[in-house]
């Protein structure tokens, strides 16, 4: 069973929250303080984090998210958050979130992006994939270099997947979108022009070509 760690200060929202996510199946850990979340970081096997970045206490969402990928680089993370703002979005991205969604959401919404990333993340696989020095090990979801591993987040990824399973397929920047951060996500195309970024610096041996004024494409 797969657990989730569910970090959010607003009582009632974090009991409805909770509800759903066991009524799918989840074993949840449920708190409302960040100062608890980051005492409980290590403690336990955590497939997925929810974090709400706007706490009350001295703690924030970016916090917590800081420490988590201090211990672990690949566990994914949701923000949410009652600022829909482009800039909270990059910030957390920046950090290694893999998913943002905005208050008031619904549950089901939620749970539905829970769902997909956990499809993404944790789906076995037996296939390996090599690119220059690189290789993709499609059922651990690991990339190597020279046999060093390459810590990714779940976004990163799974656009590094995309890639390499359409070489030399341009992509628009909205098409990118939809096949890494889903059919339900809104917001700036600038994200995905960010997640490139940083995989390039992560993996600078892939020759991702700038379509100007379109999107990408790997060679």
């Amino acid at each position: 069973m797969y657990k989730i760690c569910l970090v959010e200060d607003e009582k009632d929202l974090n009991h409805l929250i909770t509800t759903y996510l066991k009524k799918e199946g989840y074993d949840v850990v449920s708190l409302t303080k960040g100062t608890d979340a980051i005492s409980f970081i290590g403690q336990d096997k955590i497939h997925l984090w929810i974090l709400d970045i706007m706490l009350k206490d001295e703690m924030s969402g970016y916090d917590i998210i800081k420490h988590i990928r201090a211990c672990d680089q690949n566990v994914p993370v949701i923000f949410t958050s009652a600022r829909d703002q482009d800039l909270d979005k990059i910030i957390g991205l920046e950090l290694g979130s893999d998913d943002y969604i905005t208050k008031p959401y619904s549950p089901k919404e939620l749970v539905l992006r829970v769902n997909n990333i956990m499809k993404r993340v944790y789906a076995t696989g037996t296939n390996k994939i090599k690119y220059e020095n690189y290789e993709i090990d499609l059922d651990k979801r690991l990339v190597f270099a020279n046999k060093e591993e390459i810590a990714l987040t779940t976004l990163e990824y799974d656009l590094l997947l995309l890639f390499l399973q359409n070489k030399n397929q341009s992509f628009s920047r909205e098409t990118i979108l939809k096949k890494v951060w889903g059919e339900d996500y809104f917001g700036s195309d600038r994200v995905v022009d960010d997640l490139v970024r940083r995989l390039r610096k992560k993996m600078s041996s892939l020759h991702i070509n700038t379509i100007y004024g379109f999107g990408y494409r790997l060679i």
